[in-house]
């Protein structure tokens, strides 16, 4: 493969890789679910960009050794298992030698998204019980989200892991 054509196929890994997270962190934040494949997706790009870069085999062990660590996380009731696929899916994403660097900048994200969880649980007048219903997906979501802000619910952690990535990703492309 010309250097030409694998820029360009990497490039368009990476494209598939953020509508993927994108796509993911919005059915998080709708539903509290990550689709499983947009976790796949993200794994298959991952490969592809590691294929290319000869660093498939330690990228693979350093993705079980992500995936075993969130299902400790999992088991613990820290992160729910979609997040556990996702976050290993995206350790594909990255050379291998980046992985500490990208679980470390997702575990920042996540506590910067627990952070804002709670100034908003401080600042949000508490839902009204009798609200009427809003019209629209967007007010839906916004309202079940306002109330589980008010009960501390589950945070949507497909943000904190795209987060990470991309700023994992951006530091790589600087380099």
């Amino acid at each position: 493969m010309t250097e030409s054509a694998a820029s360009w196929l990497a490039t368009i890994a990476w494209m598939a890789a953020v509508v993927l997270l994108a796509l993911a962190a919005a059915s998080d934040l709708a539903s509290r679910i990550v689709p499983d494949r947009a976790s796949l997706g993200v794994a298959l790009a991952g490969i592809l960009l590691r294929l290319q870069d000869s660093t498939l085999a330690p990228a693979l062990a350093a993705a079980l050794a992500v995936f075993v660590a969130g299902l400790v996380c999992w088991h613990r009731g820290w992160l729910g298992g979609g997040d556990v696929k996702l976050v290993a899916a995206t350790a594909l994403l990255v050379p291998p030698g980046r992985v500490p660097g990208l679980v470390a900048a997702v575990l920042l994200a996540g506590g910067a998204l627990a952070l804002i969880y709670l100034v908003l649980g401080a600042l949000l007048p508490a839902p009204a019980a009798s609200a009427p219903a809003p019209s629209g997906r967007l007010a839906r979501i916004a309202r079940i989200e306002h109330r589980r802000v008010h009960r501390r619910g589950p945070l949507p952690y497909a943000f904190a892991i795209v987060a990470g990535t991309l700023y994992t990703a951006a530091i790589g492309l600087r380099a």
